[in-house]
């Protein structure tokens, strides 16, 4: 089939208003075939900006940049070139540290009402689905690349994906496009190019339709994974402790045991962390799901640790240096009382209108100060008798020893009047009137592992 640049017009209209359209341009003939799509029409030109990123991982890279500069300027087309640094990590192959360093700069420019596009083709997504199954991958991965997902604050469309490679070719030849070719895609070290170089072109000469059918396949397994996804949801809300980002591993292990494997996923998905191995599921089961809860158990990954407290099992950050009561500053005035109060955890904490609490004239004219628990403290709380120590208050709700430290106390005028949001002292609590309440907005949980 045959391209014209309406085609980008009607896969843009469902996203609209559209208020930029961030174009990911390497000098390709694909990127610059998409480019030029965009570039013809009135209409999208003047919102179109190519962004080159630039990893430095080639010798010519800084010759390809000028390329893509020049011929964006020729276009009429407003141009970016954005250096990444795309180093691998210890575990982290180059392809991988590569593509996350350049979602992470594009992911970054996007603003309410932007679209990325990238130029991925019918091929391409041939060769992710091969690539998937090779790796044993489930539903999402035999799914493909997806058309369109939210990306930042924006979208990441792909509007070439049902078109084929010859398509483009012929587009950049009968507009008679310069473009660059990358040398390493000329070496099969890499597992894509060993596909695209030496596999699918004899996987054509038997099945010359292959990238529509493994397209179509891929179609049917998103159906499938949506579905599954909506069953996925349902359960996961049963079991999810929202206030706590937490698992309750009761009612996880109430489900049927294929499902729990579902639950567990869909908290990943829900924590934006990669989706865990077989392998690594089948870790989390029977090293901390399904182990002593008084052994304390902890298991690491993705930078994060997995860890199990009063029958909830939390997913961590893993904090490098944790902060301990002597790091906490000793007291945090709160001047701006209309304004939320950032905490050294990265959390925000705000007083709301409520129907019972503080009073709203206590908390306009007392002196409010935040610190922090030193051991000792004690609080009265209405209708119970006498004054309760923070440290059996906090084991009596379960509060992980890892939060305690970091719960903001809420002091009036020197004296300690409300636990973050979970008590409010009887010295300042009212029944009814017009009152405040403190909330706090949390950052993800931090880990002392």
């Amino acid at each position: 089939m045959g391209i014209k640049p309406q085609h980008i017009v009607e896969f843009v209209k469902p996203f609209a208003p559209v208020k930029r359209i961030v174009i990911g341009y390497s000098g390709g003939v694909d990127s610059h075939v998409l480019m030029h799509l965009c570039a013809v029409l009135p209409e999208l030109r003047p919102r179109v900006t190519a962004v080159y990123i630039h990893h430095g991982l080639q010798v010519q890279a800084d010759d390809w940049a000028m390329h893509c500069q020049r011929t964006a300027e020729a276009l009429g087309v407003a141009f970016m070139a954005i250096p990444v640094n795309a180093r691998a990590e210890p575990g982290e192959s180059p392809e991988e540290a590569a593509r996350n360093a350049r979602y992470a700069a594009f992911r970054a420019l996007m603003g309410a009402g932007d679209v990325l596009m990238f130029a991925q083709h019918r091929e391409d997504q041939l060769e992710t689905v091969l690539l998937q199954l090779f790796r044993g991958s489930g539903l999402q991965g035999l799914s493909g690349m997806p058309d369109h997902i939210d990306f930042g604050a924006g979208w990441l469309l792909r509007p070439l994906l049902e078109v084929s490679q010859q398509a483009v070719l012929d587009y950049a030849h009968v507009h008679q496009l310069q473009w660059v070719e990358d040398p390493s895609n000329l070496s099969n070290a890499y597992d894509r190019n060993f596909l695209r170089n030496s596999i699918v072109p004899l996987l054509k000469q038997r099945w010359p339709a292959l990238d529509k059918t493994v397209a179509r396949s891929a179609g049917h397994c998103q159906e499938a994974r949506q579905l599954l996804a909506v069953i996925a949801e349902q359960q996961f809300a049963a079991v999810f402790d929202e206030a706590r980002q937490a698992l309750s591993i009761p009612q996880l292990l109430a489900l049927p045991t294929n499902q729990q494997s579902l639950v567990v996923r869909q908290w990943y998905r829900h924590l934006q962390l990669k989706m865990p191995s077989q392998a690594f599921m089948a870790r989390i089961f029977a090293e901390v799901i399904h182990a002593q809860a008084s052994g304390n158990p902890q298991l690491l990954g993705q930078g994060h640790c997995l860890r199990r407290y009063r029958d909830k099992l939390y997913c961590l950050p893993i904090q490098a240096e944790p902060l301990q009561p002597p790091d906490l500053p000793s007291a945090i005035a709160w001047v701006d009382k209309q304004a939320p109060l950032s905490l050294p955890d990265g959390n925000y904490l705000q007083g709301i209108p409520a129907a019972s609490g503080i009073l709203w004239s206590v908390w306009q004219q007392g002196d409010l100060a935040i610190q922090f628990r030193r051991g000792g403290e004690k609080i009265t709380l209405p209708k119970r008798m006498g004054s309760h120590c923070l440290k059996k208050l906090y084991q009596e709700a379960g509060i992980p020893p890892w939060q305690r430290p970091l719960m903001p106390l809420l002091y009036v005028n020197g004296d300690l009047a409300a636990v973050g949001a979970l008590w409010i002292s009887a010295q300042f609590y009212q029944a009814q009137g017009d009152c405040i309440r403190l909330q706090v907005t949390p950052a993800v949980p931090l880990c002392p592992c």
